[in-house]
């Protein structure tokens, strides 16, 4: 991890800028309240401050990398060490430069006992770097932890909303190979044909096997593949509609989101009837949701084909995912018509 204030050139500007005043400050205390010198006062004031600024950034390692791992004993007893071995580098250095570069017997006096506010301006400037590179450790650690566990939970969002995608594809399949098996007997004719449209289903979806979100034109285009898949087995008892509007093809949807709603659909109302059943799908644009809805009658009469659950239960699981919202699927069923209606939320 960087330097704060060397990685910042905004930081160091502000560095520099502070220093400047510290050392303005320490000239004009030296030169009207001690009447030390001009030249003398402006060597001693930069000499010092101008050190410990260096010092400063280099205390930056210490903080971050030496000693960040030590319980509080340690740490304390680490940094006493530190300040006494730092200070007395700082002091030591700038006396004897001073002593030997400046012959002002009335300088050399004030030198002398100037040691102890020395220490003690040391001890403040130490005191306060540590003090201000442990907030900046301190708030950098919560940052990396915040945008780890955003990695991570993106990471397992994406993981999830795969497999609860991924269970659709086998689901389908089965479902057609049974579908293909039972017209080799029946009629082999259309068994070629729909093993043909199941290949160009497949073809389509393994290309857009990554895309979590697409339009509802794509979708709708996937779908009437599977439908037709369908309709070469069931013919004429089964029957759909979609009353979309221009607007609403634009949409947003998660990708293969409509595809067990349709299956849904077929098994419980073509798959149990004799008569021809019809699927129709409304969509429209309600402020910031696109609604969908799937109708389709059924035979009151037959007997209810016993199921997992898959379909639902995995619509409702990816929208909360996706959208992180528990109300956007409701189920409605009268004694001949069965609806669910979809809310998508729509990202402006």
């Amino acid at each position: 991890m960087l330097n704060p204030i060397t990685s910042n050139n905004k930081y160091l500007v502000n560095y520099a800028i502070v220093w400047s005043l510290i050392i303005g400050a320490h000239f004009a205390v030296l030169h009207f309240y001690y009447h030390i010198s001009i030249g003398v006062a402006a060597t001693d004031s930069l000499l010092f401050n101008v050190f410990f600024a260096f010092l400063g950034i280099s205390l930056w390692n210490l903080v971050r990398y030496g000693k960040s791992n030590q319980n509080f004993i340690n740490l304390l007893v680490s940094h006493i060490v530190s300040s006494l071995l730092i200070i007395g580098f700082w002091l030591i250095s700038g006396y004897l430069i001073l002593r030997y570069a400046i012959d002002d017997i009335h300088y050399l006096s004030f030198l002398d006992s100037s040691f102890p506010w020395r220490i003690i301006s040391g001890m403040f400037y130490y005191s306060l770097f540590i003090l201000v590179y442990y907030v900046v450790v301190y708030y950098q650690d919560i940052q990396i932890k915040a945008k780890q566990e955003a990695s991570l939970k993106t990471l397992i969002k994406e993981v999830e909303l795969k497999a609860l995608k991924s269970q659709i594809n086998p689901h389908f399949l089965f479902n057609s190979l049974n579908s293909v098996s039972s017209l080799t007997i029946t009629s082999p004719q259309k068994a070629q044909e729909m093993i043909i449209k199941l290949s160009e289903y497949l073809r389509y979806s393994l290309s857009n096997e990554e895309q979590q979100i697409t339009t509802l034109k794509t979708e709708l285009e996937n779908i009437k593949l599977y439908l037709e898949i369908e309709k070469i087995r069931f013919g004429d008892r089964l029957k759909f509609q979609f009353n979309c509007l221009e607007e609403t093809m634009r949409a947003t949807i998660p990708a293969m989101i409509l595809q067990p709603l349709f299956e849904n659909a077929i098994k419980h109302g073509v798959y149990e009837s004799i008569e021809t059943i019809t699927v129709v799908l409304d969509a429209e644009i309600k402020g910031n949701l696109l609604v969908l809805e799937l109708k389709n009658d059924f035979d009151e009469t037959a007997k209810p084909t016993k199921g997992e659950g898959i379909g639902l239960n995995n619509i409702q699981e990816r929208l909360f995912l996706i959208y992180k919202e528990n109300n956007l699927v409701a189920l409605n069923k009268t004694e001949t018509l069965f609806t669910i209606s979809l809310k998508i939320p729509q990202n402006d």
